[in-house]
Parts: structure tokens; sequence; C-alpha cells
């Protein structure tokens, strides 16, 4: 069982104009939340242990988990409105956000959603805003603290300064997940963000150094590269026609889970004893599952079958 840990809203778009307003498309959403969606479509049992509202919007992102296969048994349900991201695009086609987060749902997960782990959780996956935000982020350093000596524990940043635009703040929430991480998954832009100017082999064996026992670092276009004690790897992208790179991160971290799964990999010394054949392998299946999302439109990630075994 994995258990994916975060928030859950709604990507609301600009639609057109109307004689009196506008039209709004909302979409299902939150990194998190595609984590957790990717893990069901790979055949993985998955939970997603998040807040999520009681209203109409809420009820559309718990009809949506089901319908996907994700366990909802410890989402924790309040009144609390829904975040909700909003997207435009200006007569030039530039694109403009607003977030609309403070007192939502997805920030005030509370200790007791810890009572409702299930048995059997092989790993945890953290990650984008819900770790540097209100209660949650509180409550998901509970549980890390509980957890990280006996379950895997997968990180990625996922920083996203437009709801925590203070770098501080993140570079204070990575310092202290290094030492209880085993799986640190990071975009480049991440690195670039916190640690502007720093190579990213020196940053890769800091983190080696503190207890991780696998860095991958994603580079987009240029594919991706892991640390690891079998050493250094890099593995090209796979060549496909880009629709958008929506999800693509999520879709990533994913496959990475669900192929260490697949191989009896997760647990931090099944990690660290990786040989650099089967580290290739799993990347390169996480590297092709990107690609997949990346030629369809939003965040569309890939079911197992549309993979190699």
């Amino acid at each position: 069982m994995f258990v994916v840990c975060g928030e859950a809203l709604f990507d609301v778009f600009s639609a057109g104009e109307t004689p009196t307003g506008l039209t709004l498309d909302a979409r299902v959403g939150g990194s998190p939340f595609n984590v957790a969606v990717g893990l069901a479509r790979m055949a993985q049992p998955v939970c997603l242990l998040t807040q999520i509202s009681s209203g109409f919007l809420g009820e559309r992102l718990m009809r949506a988990l089901r319908a996907e296969g994700v366990q909802t048994g410890t989402v924790q349900r309040s009144d609390a409105p829904t975040t909700l991201s909003l997207v435009g695009v200006d007569d030039r086609g530039v694109p403009s956000y607003a977030f609309y987060g403070e007192g939502c749902a997805d920030r005030l997960l509370d200790g007791r959603a810890l009572q409702s782990l299930p048995a059997g959780v092989r790993a945890l996956n953290l990650g984008s805003y819900a770790t540097v935000t209100g209660r949650t982020a509180a409550t998901q350093r509970a549980l890390v603290e509980r957890e990280h000596g006996r379950t895997l524990i997968a990180y990625d940043p996922n920083i996203r300064l437009n709801v925590e635009p203070d770098l501080a703040v993140w570079r204070d929430q990575i310092d202290w997940m290094l030492p209880r991480t085993h799986l640190l998954k990071v975009s480049e832009e991440d690195l670039a963000l916190v640690h502007p100017g720093v190579p990213r082999a020196a940053l890769a064996a800091d983190a080696l150094a503190r207890g991780v026992a696998w860095v991958v670092v994603t580079r987009g276009g240029d594919g991706a590269e892991a640390w690891s004690a079998a050493g250094h790897l890099e593995i090209a992208p796979v060549k496909v026609e880009v629709v958008d790179t929506v999800g693509a991160g999520d879709t990533f971290q994913a496959a990475l889970l669900a192929a260490l799964a697949e191989r009896g990999r997760l647990t931090r010394a099944a990690l660290a004893a990786l040989d650099a054949a089967a580290l290739g392998e799993v990347l390169a299946f996480a590297t092709r599952a990107a690609a997949i999302t990346c030629s369809r439109r939003g965040a569309d990630l890939p079911r197992r079958a549309e993979l190699p075994r």
C-alpha cells in the first residue's frame, strides 16, 4: 500500500467570455492527487492522505478518486472550502495565475487523520505546497517522524512559489526532510531555485551523505539522472511530440514508485542495493511514462498496460 500525502484541488481555466462574465473550466488536480491517480493507474494499491471539503467541489474530488481506484479511507472531510488555482490567458496568449487556498481544506489536515492509515503501508510520498502550509505541514512532519525508520519515504519538493513565495521556507523543509528521506526526486528547476549555481552532483552528494539512498533529478527535455551507492547514471529523454508537460513530473514520480514496487524494492536497504542495470531499468520506465503524459493534453497519466513489462 502506498500513502500519498498532500493537496487535492481544482485547476480553473478561463474558457472565454459570455455576455455577462466568463466561462470557466474546472478540472480536478494537485500534484499529490495526480501521483495517487498515477499509482492507481499503474495497478498499485494507494490511498490519499488529505483533507477534502464536504461541499460540492469536494464531492467531485472524492468521486474522481474513487473512479480511479484511489482508496479514500484516509481522507478527512471538513466544511472548509476547496483550493482553486485560476489560470487565465490575455489577448496575446500570455497566461496569468491566481491562487485561492488560504483557509482551505487541504491545509487543515490534523493529527487525527494519522489514525486512519491502513495496515501494511510500504511507502509514503510527500511533496508540493502541503508540506509547507498550514496545519497539514505539521501533521505530515509528525507522520514522517513516526514512520521514516520503518517505511520508505519518497519526497519531491515540487516548489510552488505562487503559494509560498519565501524560498527560505522551502529550503528549511528540504533540509528537514533529507535525513528522513530515502528516495528524493527533484526537478532541475527546483534545485536552481533553492541552490542557484551549485552543481547537481554536489547537491546529490550532500543528500546521499545525509542518508538519502537514491537521488533522481529530472531535466525535462534533457532526460534524467540519478545518484546512489552504485554511482551516477544518466538517461536520455523519450522523443515524443509534446502537447504539454502538465503532470509530467507527477507521472515520473508515480512510475518510479510503481517500478520499485514491481521489483520488490520498497525499502531503504533494497533501494540502496540497486545496481546500475536495475537503476537504469527503473529510470527508463519512469521516463517512458512521463513521455506518454507529455504526448497528451493535461495531466492524463498512463495506465500500466500502456507501458512495457
